[in-house]
């Protein structure tokens, strides 16, 4: 049987969900693809560091190491921050492999030219894990682009804003007392900027909006707001009116105009977000034949972030076709 060789860049909690998913359902994936998927190296940062990796997984600190090896079919990348990752990709494309990332931060300002360079090598770009983590919300626009048209896409895209306005409703917290709980549970970095800033969020709704309209915005018409501004008051005074506060992006067409906002919402019972709590993420998805369509699922962890980049192992193991195009990002 012949073997698909993967090779995962970083092993943090990504990373590391990964290799454990593919070791822990390696019957799964043998069964759909008609191959054994076996890691072959991981990109690390510290040698030192103890690993539970298998001994016949090359551990390196040099991503030259990787490019080198006689056999190599699908680059991982579960790092951060757009560079080197970018470069890594753009050379995994160029020997020939498929990639597959989880940073949305670079795939929406690089997602073209990966994308561009991945069919003229006749490989693939696998990205579901860019957004909303375990919800498949780009395989399910694969499956609506072909025939509907998508009018709205709302969403509730990063789960520690999210957490957030739960702990300040549920646990009569501050503002201050929510982040800090976030970051001891691990679902806020120490610099959260991005997150309660909106820019996370910004970042996933400009890759939606590429896949659900072909385009988006310009970066500097787009309304960015974060959630620091929501105090215990508001939320409070709020919830008197029977209404909570989402922090909700946006995107929506009108002739060929694209509007996108990124921003905290006050919404009633009646809205599919309302019920959207702590670390969970949600896209609402109107089109003209189907209607109104909600996804709900956990937005981040080791597990949900590894299933979806699992799901793009086997998306672009059997569609060995480029992903949907994007055109030139504008920052």
């Amino acid at each position: 049987m012949t073997v698909i060789k993967v090779a995962i860049l970083g092993f943090g909690t990504v990373g590391e969900g990964v290799y454990r998913t593919i070791q822990s359902h390696a019957e799964e994936l043998t069964a759909v693809l008609g191959k054994k998927v076996e890691v072959a190296a991981v990109l690390i940062k510290n040698k030192q560091k103890e690993r539970n990796v298998s001994e016949d997984v090359l551990l390196t600190t040099d991503f030259e190491d990787i490019l080198n090896m006689p056999e190599l079919d699908i680059v991982i990348e579960a790092i951060v921050d757009k560079d080197p990752t970018f470069s890594f990709l753009k050379k995994a494309i160029e020997r020939g492999c498929h990639i597959i990332t989880a940073n949305k931060e670079m795939f929406a300002h690089h997602g073209q030219e990966l994308l561009e360079l991945a069919e003229k090598n006749n490989v693939s770009v696998g990205f579901e894990a860019t957004v909303a983590g375990g919800i498949p919300v780009i395989q399910t626009f694969r499956q609506l682009l072909n025939i509907n048209r998508i009018q709205q896409v709302q969403g509730i895209l990063n789960g520690t804003s999210n957490f957030i306005l739960t702990e300040m409703r549920e646990g009569k917290q501050s503002f201050a007392e929510a982040l800090s709980l976030a970051q001891e549970n691990g679902f806020a970095e120490a610099d959260p900027t991005n997150d309660i800033e909106g820019y996370d969020a910004f970042y996933k709704a400009m890759i939606l909006s590429r896949i659900a309209f072909g385009e988006e915005p310009n970066w500097h018409d787009v309304e960015r707001e974060g959630i620091t501004a929501i105090t215990s008051e508001l939320i409070e005074k709020a919830e008197e009116l029977g209404l909570r506060y989402k922090h909700i992006a946006q995107i929506s067409k009108s002739g060929n105009q694209i509007k996108a906002t990124i921003k905290p919402v006050l919404v009633g019972k009646e809205h599919p977000f309302y019920h959207v709590e702590g670390v969970q993420n949600a896209v609402s998805v109107h089109s003209d034949i189907v209607g109104e369509i909600t996804l709900q699922g956990p937005g981040a962890g080791m597990f949900p972030t590894a299933s979806a980049i699992i799901e793009d192992l086997v998306y672009v193991c059997k569609n060995n076709a480029p992903a949907p195009r994007l055109t030139a990002l504008t920052t």
